[in-house]
């Protein structure tokens, strides 16, 4: 059976918001990837571009849109599996940028790619939902579980592909309204794969459990958020301009 979740209509937008934000400014970041001349220009491009992507567009929206859920159970957050969502949804997304990036964008490489991220987003989805502390049992309706996944390799595809391909600002605007649907789309259809067995009554705790309302825990996410990708759409101006005049 499965669970019936409700949502705060407000906070599903804002994680819709923060998809479409970190998607944009992953598309900006992705474009020096390819331009990098050596090692350390490599690695400040890919991880500027994972973290917007992996950090921006994929975790936060997933963590907002769990908090925006209300499982009808009381619910607290591991601190531990929270930031290790963090770090699979960054990691993930930094291979996968490396290797469409660095190969000139190959369909081998591209599908590779795409597919190992759109895993390690899955597992940052899963990690996620395991790190909520509940006093019910959860399980997953495998139909949607696989269904859930196979949205995320898709997508993990099609954004690489939109990161290395698009050179308008116009096309990078539309496309990232696309992947924030994509990965709205992943994340939902895994929240509607849970089943809950309300007969499990105890309920632990956890030591250093994230424990600030849901709603608090989203906004703090969000606002941090939008500031870090600020930041980051911020410096590669900057630095974009002063290879210009280098040029």
């Amino acid at each position: 059976m499965h669970s019936t979740i409700h949502y705060q209509p407000l906070l599903v937008a804002l994680s819709y918001v923060i998809s479409v934000f970190g998607s944009y400014t992953a598309l900006q970041l992705a474009m020096a990837i390819p331009q990098a001349k050596d090692g350390k220009a490599v690695f400040r491009a890919v991880a500027a571009a994972a973290v917007a992507l992996g950090g921006g567009a994929i975790w936060s929206m997933h963590f907002i849109a769990m908090t925006a859920a209300d499982m009808g159970v009381p619910v607290s957050y591991d601190a531990t599996l929270t930031y290790l969502s963090l770090a699979m949804g960054i990691g993930a997304s930094a291979v996968g940028l490396y290797l469409v990036g660095r190969t000139g964008g190959h369909i081998v490489m591209l599908i590779a790619g795409g597919t190992f991220t759109g895993l390690g987003v899955a597992f940052m989805h899963y990690t996620g939902m395991a790190a909520m502390i509940m006093p019910v049992r959860m399980g997953y309706d495998m139909t949607l579980f696989l269904l859930s996944i196979a949205i995320a390799v898709v997508a993990a595809c099609v954004a690489l592909w939109l990161a290395f391909n698009l050179r308008g600002n116009l096309q990078r605007v539309g496309s990232a309204l696309v992947m924030g649907v994509a990965v709205c789309g992943m994340h939902y259809t895994g929240m509607y794969a849970v089943q809950m067995d309300h007969e499990v009554k105890s309920f632990v705790d956890a030591a250093g459990s994230l424990t600030l309302s849901a709603s608090g825990l989203a906004y703090t996410v969000f606002a941090i958020t939008a500031v870090l990708l600020t930041l980051l759409l911020g410096f590669n101006a900057k630095a974009r301009r002063t290879l210009a005049r280098q040029a």
